[in-house]
């Protein structure tokens, strides 16, 4: 069975916010999203630790920190180094890719141009996760 989960979503685009929200929304399933403007934000929320995601989907070109700094500092985190993080990213380049890969993200997914492709993207993306054991605190 689905469950609903908490996504943090670290976009700096709000056009691409809106994108992924109406696609979750649609969904049904009354995931959560919180929602982060770039890294610094993202690290802020999560200092918090009222709210810890299920999964991190994180854009790598940001201002203030970038998704690769992001990302070693959150897996410097004993706490939260175990979040799973997918990478949504314009970025098809195999550097990012790979450096990505080595600092420990859970999947990559490339921002398709068309809207169709990028509903069938997130929906997977979403039901993947939604359906996978998460560890829980």
């Amino acid at each position: 069975m689905n469950k609903a989960l908490n996504i943090l979503l670290i976009e700096d685009d709000e056009i691409e916010v809106m994108k992924f929200n109406r696609v979750v929304s649609k969904l049904k399933l009354n995931h959560k999203i919180i929602e982060a403007n770039n890294g610094e934000e993202a690290i802020e929320i999560l200092k918090t630790k009222d709210i810890v995601p299920d999964i991190i989907v994180l854009d790598l070109n940001m201002p203030k920190i970038n998704g690769i700094e992001f990302l070693g500092i959150l897996k410097a985190d004993e706490y939260l180094k175990y979040i799973p993080i997918i990478i949504l990213s314009t970025s098809n380049h195999q550097k990012d890719l790979l450096e990505c890969y080595r600092i420990g993200i859970a999947g990559y997914v490339i921002k398709p141009l068309k809207y169709e492709d990028y509903v069938e993207r997130i929906t997977k993306l979403v039901e993947y996760w939604s359906l996978n054991e998460l560890i829980t605190n």
